[in-house]
């Protein structure tokens, strides 16, 4: 079975140009996650490596298959310079390596948590992920192998993510529109949910 993850890096290179950093982290009885930094004017993208080597298995499943089911990489987008936001290598390693260690799917609507601040300082502890295609475009993998999508990080506030459990994704993310909210702002305030 051919190693995607060369595949995969050069996705997002054509996709987000040269990283300008990287950072590897290992869980123990996990595969390494690396962390890469992309910089593009004000903004910082930091994109995981390493999640899409095996496909997310059901948790209820009896065996995992070891070549079909979904592949995925994670993408964070901030604004850079308010606040350090490197410090969030960590937490996304952490979040990529949760279908090794946890045996979930991680899917669009999905809520990730990491239990603490994402970066020092930040207010939020949790993110939703976001549908993939927009920024970089699924990679179609040889058959049998389902194609690597890079789902977006959308931060939130500990109340966004309580609020989001009772009405959903989509209507958070409707609020968010509807209120103009800046989701890249690495310290901003959480959404009027009243």
């Amino acid at each position: 079975m051919a190693d995607v993850l060369p595949l995969v890096e050069a996705r997002l290179r054509t996709a987000l140009g040269e990283p300008d950093a990287r950072a590897a982290v290992t869980f123990l009885g996990t595969d390494r996650i690396e962390v890469l930094r992309f910089q593009e004017g004000d903004i910082v993208r930091y994109a995981t490596l390493g999640m899409s080597a095996h496909p997310m298995a059901d948790p209820t499943a009896v065996v995992a298959d070891p070549v079909k089911g979904p592949r995925a990489e994670l993408v964070l987008s901030v604004r850079a310079g308010a606040t350090d936001t490197d410090k969030v290598l960590r937490p996304l390693a952490v979040l990529a390596a949760s279908p090794q260690v946890e045996g979930v799917v991680v899917a669009p609507g999905a809520s990730l948590d990491v239990g603490e601040p994402l970066w020092p300082g930040a207010p939020f502890t949790s993110v939703l992920v976001a549908e993939p295609g927009g920024l970089v475009e699924d990679l179609e993998l040889d058959a049998p192998l389902d194609p690597v999508s890079f789902l977006p990080l959308l931060p939130m506030t500990p109340n966004e993510a309580a609020w989001k459990r009772v009405h959903g994704a989509q209507a958070l993310q409707e609020r968010w529109l509807t209120h103009g909210t800046d989701l890249r702002d690495p310290t901003r305030a959480s959404v009027p949910l009243t």
